[in-house]
């Protein structure tokens, strides 16, 4: 890692990536190397500036972004490339769904876009040199899962129920998943279980207030 932390701002809002911009150029040690707005074109940057011989210490990316690469496929493959930055998430949403999901991906922190700014420069630089990067909340939303008397939703069950959020039938799951229909029906029967209800409707809503996954529309 360089003296200077040089990072790739991916967010699809101009007017969020320029406040973003102001904050970290006021780090001593930290410098915005490069913008995108989605998941392609960080993809597309990363490239550039590989060939460059500038290479960036740390992906700072937002968790929702349009109709771009969504932020998982980019994360993902952000890490398969050769010496791969860490990718740090920052976004507004603390759901299980959306923090597993970017775990799961690769991704090395994640933070919460209400973060003071002194946590979110210590995020990068904990980023940059490694380290996992955790918000509070995050943190203390993983530790949850562990600790709960409760039983957790396994990562495929909160995917699931996320789908199930959609409307989607357990046809469009299974084609969605890569799985049969019968494992999609047994993975159905486990969520109800743990969540304490008989059907979707009561699922979903449970897993909303739970902030298993988002609250439809969000």
């Amino acid at each position: 890692m360089t003296n200077v932390i040089r990072i790739l701002l991916v967010d699809d809002h101009p007017v969020v990536r320029a406040g973003l911009r102001a904050m970290l150029s006021g780090f001593e040690g930290i410098t915005v190397a490069a913008e995108a707005a989605d998941g392609a074109a960080a993809l597309k940057e990363l490239d550039r500036l590989d060939a460059l011989a500038e290479p960036v210490d740390v992906v700072l990316m937002d968790l929702q972004m349009g109709s771009g690469m969504d932020e998982v496929t980019a994360t993902a493959r952000i890490r398969q490339r050769p010496s791969p930055p860490p990718v740090l998430i920052l976004t507004t949403f603390d759901t299980d769904a959306d923090i597993l999901a970017a775990v799961e991906a690769g991704a090395s922190g994640y933070m919460l876009k209400d973060a003071p700014p002194e946590q979110i420069r210590q995020a990068v630089q904990s980023a940059a040199a490694g380290q996992t990067a955790l918000a509070p909340a995050v943190a203390a939303r993983l530790m949850g899962r562990i600790r709960s008397a409760e039983p957790a939703l396994s990562i495929r069950e909160v995917q699931l129920v996320e789908l199930l959020a959609t409307g989607m039938t357990n046809r469009g799951m299974a084609k969605a998943l890569f799985i049969s229909e019968a494992t999609v029906k047994t993975h159905l029967v486990h969520i109800y279980d743990k969540l304490g209800v008989d059907n979707r409707t009561a699922a979903i809503a449970v897993a909303t207030a739970r902030r298993i996954i988002r609250a439809p529309g969000q």
